[in-house]
């Protein structure tokens, strides 16, 4: 049984609601997240990764359109 409705195959990349792709026949698995924890190990990394501790990085964010500009 799987741990949820929606899988993805490991192949193809393919979604699908059975543990067999429809596309190319291959296995599919759980398309699940990972588990965030506030214990998390690897925050430190990630945040490397994506260069957050970085100068400028807010600059990169998207930003929302004002009420006004509407």
């Amino acid at each position: 049984m799987a741990r949820q409705l929606m899988q993805r195959c490991k192949e193809c990349g393919a979604f699908s609601l059975s543990t067999k792709c429809h596309v190319c026949g291959g296995v599919a698995q759980a398309a699940a997240p990972m588990k965030w924890s506030p214990e998390d190990k690897r925050a430190h990394l990630r945040r490397k990764l994506e260069g957050v501790e970085e100068n400028g990085w807010a600059n990169t964010l998207p930003t929302l359109a004002s009420q006004e500009e509407e």
